[in-house]
């Protein structure tokens, strides 16, 4: 690797509440002795790796992929080079990430997708979708997958977040065959089995309304991608009033939906958040892994597994000990 980091290593404050770090420690198995040592054996991992040009190497970026995998070093391995090979081979949907883009800035104004302020009664974002009012003749489906790698990336920078994790609210009132066509079926797959396996988000809790009964052929093919630990968590409903009357907590939503602060104000909230972290998503742009050492159908497919597994070589560094190498010559695979 020739040049600099995206980012430097950097020395780790650990700046979680207590009571956050005591649910990473019982949940992910997270303290400083385990993390210290994570973050090391993944910065030497990526040093030695040949297929990796550059990436972020500040701890903050690192641990959203150990959290996410438990501190499973060599899982988050996998997880950093399917991160990376899917922002390189999907570069419409993953590069320039920017708020102030022309269609960017108008899904954001519609409200198609965006984070609430503050955390519910959990300490969790609550992620509002609302897919309706994308319009499928005026936007392509890269800038679909723009929009919602935009606001997941963002999502991410937070550590609360990379514990706690993410709630799901999605209003499908509008969504209609046109909204089908964005995709092909074999698109559809790979992004949903992307969605889940690369992107390193804890998914809490999925809700939806409004879901209407001629599109359920094709919710049902969408909840058959996903995973059974997933799809235990999703709960859909016919309307608002019936999720009510189920339940659902909606004091986090907007006013529209149950909540106490207007759609619009959370929307500039949300925009204003954005802003904030626009030049650390641009910078994201320089991470680069080199395809030509990937297999085509790695290229081409949905980096949906690793198949080779994990057969580790441990390299002795000292007091501890490194999976650094694991996997650094494996070639990556699809299912």
């Amino acid at each position: 690797m020739s040049g600099e980091w995206v980012t430097p290593e950097d020395d780790y404050d650990c700046q979680l509440s207590e009571e956050t770090q005591k649910m990473a420690k019982d949940e992910l198995r997270e303290d400083k002795n385990t993390r210290d040592q994570a973050l090391e054996q993944l910065r030497s991992w990526l040093k030695l790796n040949p297929r990796v040009e550059n990436s972020r190497m500040d701890a903050r970026f690192l641990l959203r992929f150990l959290r996410c995998k438990k501190f499973n070093v060599p899982m988050a391995q996998e997880a950093i080079e399917r991160y990376l090979l899917l922002r390189q081979v999907y570069q419409p949907a993953f590069h320039n990430l920017d708020v102030k883009e022309k269609n960017m800035e108008e899904l954001l104004a519609l409200g198609y997708i965006f984070a609430v302020p503050g955390r519910d009664p959990k300490g969790r974002r609550v992620i509002v979708a609302r897919p309706g009012v994308f319009d499928p003749y005026k936007y392509t489906n890269a800038d679909m997958c723009k929009i919602h790698g935009l606001t997941y990336e963002a999502l991410m920078e937070d550590e609360e977040s990379q514990v706690r994790g993410f709630v799901h609210f999605a209003d499908g009132a509008g969504v209609s065959f046109p909204h089908l066509t964005l995709f092909t079926p074999k698109e559809a797959v790979r992004i949903v089995k992307n969605g889940e396996r690369t992107l390193p988000m804890r998914h809490k809790e999925v809700h939806a309304i409004n879901v209407h009964p001629s599109l359920k052929f094709a919710l049902d093919f969408g909840m058959s991608l996903i995973s059974e630990k997933i799809r235990s968590r999703v709960t859909i409903y016919t309307s608002l009033d019936d999720a009510k009357e189920k339940g659902m907590d909606c004091s986090m939503l907007p006013k529209e939906y149950g909540g106490t602060i207007p759609m619009k104000e959370m929307i500039n909230a949300w925009r204003e958040e954005l802003m904030s972290l626009r030049m650390t998503l641009l910078s994201h742009d320089k991470m680069r892994v080199r395809p030509e050492l990937y297999s085509e159908k790695a290229r081409e497919g949905a980096v949906s597994a690793l198949k080779q597994g994990f057969n580790c070589s441990t390299v002795s560094t000292g007091e501890s000990t490194m999976h650094g190498i694991c996997g650094s010559f494996r070639k990556l695979e699809v299912d």
